[in-house]
């Protein structure tokens, strides 16, 4: 079963968005956990440590991501989690995806995006034996 941490870094105090992905995935058939909001970098990437996800699905609406990105993926690098597949939601500019992409970030996934998008992204690039 493909397990997904769905996290919420920063101050970002809004969580629909992140719930409604976490239901979705859960209602696919993959095991979620969802950390709740106010998460730092640390916190997050302990969560990926102790839960042994393979996926790390942050969501951010406060416009915080480029600081809060690049830090969460420098750490996840440091703990050697490069097998993690990292997707990021929420309001991301168009001008800062690519730098997201660039931190290692596998993907961007804007407002609007259908769930099922995100489930069959997520089965296309985990691959799992059990």
């Amino acid at each position: 079963m493909i397990r997904v941490l769905v996290a919420k870094p920063g101050l970002d105090g809004h969580d629909r968005g992140a719930k409604v992905i976490a239901r979705a995935l859960r209602d696919a058939g993959m095991e979620v956990v969802y950390t709740g909001l106010h998460q730092t970098p640390e916190q997050i990437v302990d969560a990926v440590l102790q839960e042994d996800v393979d996926v790390l699905a942050l969501s951010i609406l406060s416009g915080a991501h480029p600081t809060l990105v690049p830090r969460i993926m420098e750490l996840m690098r440091e703990h050697e989690l490069n097998d993690v597949l990292v997707l990021l939601g929420g309001i991301i500019p168009d001008d800062d995806v690519e730098a997201m992409i660039q931190t290692g970030v596998s993907r961007v996934f804007g407002p609007g995006t259908d769930t099922k998008d995100i489930i069959d992204y997520i089965r296309e690039h985990v691959r799992r034996d059990d």
